[in-house]
């Protein structure tokens, strides 16, 4: 751990590792990524085997027949996905909140949004649409005040709000079974969400290197002797 002491306070600010937390945040948004994609491929599948002559899985007033086998599979491929996805957002956090200590005792500045909105942010309607790149932007402005904010870190916001407010990706009304419907009757707004959210997944794994390679650098920076 690499320190210097900070002259607004007088104590040595704690850096914490942030190389690991990169690696880990990288390979749970590549297995999100594979999720959705095999997620895409199950839709495929559905539309191209067609609605079976009984009708869709909800059937109305409460009544659902019996799934077939790849409906059923569906539903295991969509939950498994669901749960690594939320996993992988834990450990994007996990390294966000890393990289807003380091942006913090590297400056010597407060955040700009308290770390309830670390939380919050990515939740709360409305103020979700620009907060969670606010975070981020801050945390490496603070510590790079006189550099432009790297363009991926914009690439991977609009995905994130395509795949956000598109209202067929992350972020279903529908249940499963209902998406299950809507792939044996219209798969390509479906298809389309899949691969925004995997091209954002991607571009979330490039932002976290490349922003962690930079607040790597200065820490290195900061250890070296005489710095």
């Amino acid at each position: 751990m690499s320190e210097q002491e900070n002259p607004a306070t007088g104590r040595a600010p704690a850096l914490r590792p942030v190389r690991g937390a990169a690696h880990w945040a990288v390979a749970a948004l590549g297995l999100a990524a594979l999720a959705w994609a095999v997620r895409a491929v199950w839709h495929v599948r559905l539309a191209m085997t067609g609605q079976p002559a009984s009708g869709p899985p909800d059937q109305g007033g409460g009544v659902h027949r019996p799934l077939t086998a790849l409906e059923d599979s569906y539903h295991l491929v969509s939950s498994v996905g669901g749960a690594v996805t939320v996993v992988g957002a834990l450990v994007f956090l996990s390294w966000l909140d890393r990289v807003r200590d380091n942006a913090r005792a590297l400056s010597g500045a407060e955040p700009r949004y308290t770390d309830l909105w670390l939380f919050l942010g990515w939740i709360v309607p409305v103020v979700n649409l620009w907060i969670p790149r606010g975070i981020i932007a801050d945390a490496h402005r603070s510590v790079f005040p006189d550099r432009r904010l790297p363009a991926v870190v914009n690439w991977w916001w609009g995905l994130w709000l395509a795949g956000l407010v598109g209202g067929v990706g992350l972020v279903y009304a529908d249940s499963t079974d209902e998406v299950i419907a809507r792939a044996y009757t219209d798969a390509l707004p479906l298809l389309a969400a899949d691969a925004v959210i995997v091209a954002a997944a991607g571009t979330a794994a490039l932002m976290i290197r490349t922003l962690t390679t930079a607040q790597q650098q200065r820490m290195d920076e900061v250890a070296r002797p005489g710095a």
